[in-house]
């Protein structure tokens, strides 16, 4: 079976990894071109694409995905199957090519979280389980007939990026066990549920990541967790942006307003919420390195 595979960040590396050490035949590799990167401009490779140059496997790197050179160089792989992993979006004519169709890992139990932002959205909202699941793509996004999926559980204070890193784990393997099935002729495709009560992942922008302190506690605590590391949830101090990566809730009742805040100038500083108090512990103050909060408050008067 010749698989192309599409992706771009390290995501999608454990699971083109997987796929390789499965023994499937990746007889291509399709990820974003590359981009200049920091102050030298330096052009910086995908995370997809360095893998797939060490392990010697061909690489295309389309500005579009509907350009005629890029068709006719896909179509001449001769593809069964494409899988799609956090890559962009494919227009009909890339995911409709091969003869076995194309499917894709999304980080959340479809239906629910569809869209670009699964893994955030899951925490923000406080979700105790979240999982992978593969599909075969369609036109509407995220909407394909489902294969398989896997679940776990969310701790009370995990982040976004350690829910990232252990779905990343979990999709791999569930990746090669829904290639396993297709190869076989094994595949139980199952619709999609439709329900009314469908939470939805769109993209994050700065605005959706300033914390509102009129919020409760838990709500608060949260969104700071569901933008850790990236694009991380922030605030003001001394009109500067104040980025929070780490957080605890602590229980009391707040005898000053929401958004006012409490510290001894050397181990804590807790913002006041609707009903409680936000301890930071991890945090990033504009034009300055992130640090953990007793080194902060050693070198900020507040």
């Amino acid at each position: 079976m010749k698989i192309v595979f599409m992706g771009t960040p390290e995501f999608a590396v454990a699971s083109l990894d997987a796929i390789v050490n499965a023994n499937f035949n990746v007889v291509a590799v399709v990820t974003a071109p590359d981009k200049p990167a920091g102050r030298g401009q330096k052009l910086n490779e995908s995370a997809v694409k360095k893998y797939a140059v060490e392990k010697g496997i061909p690489v295309l790197q389309p500005e579009k995905l509907k350009q005629p050179e890029f068709i006719a160089e896909l179509k001449s792989y001769q593809a069964d199957l494409q899988v799609v992993v956090a890559f962009r979006m494919l227009p009909e004519v890339v995911w409709n090519m091969p003869p076995k169709g194309t499917i894709n890992l999304h980080g959340s139990l479809l239906p629910q979280y569809r869209g670009a932002a699964p893994i955030n959205h899951a925490i923000i909202n406080g979700e105790k389980e979240s999982g992978v699941t593969t599909f075969f793509l369609k036109h509407e996004i995220d909407t394909g007939d489902i294969i398989l999926s896997d679940s776990v559980a969310i701790a009370d204070n995990e982040t976004a990026g350690e829910l990232h890193d252990k779905l990343m784990g979990i999709g791999a393997q569930l990746i090669v066990k829904t290639l396993k099935a297709i190869e076989a002729g094994e595949v139980s495709e199952q619709p999609q549920p439709q329900s009314d009560a469908l939470k939805h992942a769109p993209k994050i922008f700065k605005d959706d990541c300033k914390i509102n302190w009129n919020c409760p506690s838990q709500t608060v605590h949260n969104l700071i967790r569901g933008l850790s590391p990236y694009p991380t949830a922030f605030t003001t101090l001394n009109d500067k942006t104040f980025k929070v990566f780490k957080a605890e809730i602590e229980d009391k009742e707040p005898a000053i307003a929401a958004g006012g805040f409490l510290t001894d100038g050397k181990t804590y500083l807790k913002f006041a919420t609707k009903d409680g108090f936000i301890k930071l512990l991890d945090v990033q103050y504009e034009g300055k390195k992130r640090m953990a909060i007793e080194d902060f408050l050693r070198g900020m008067r507040l």
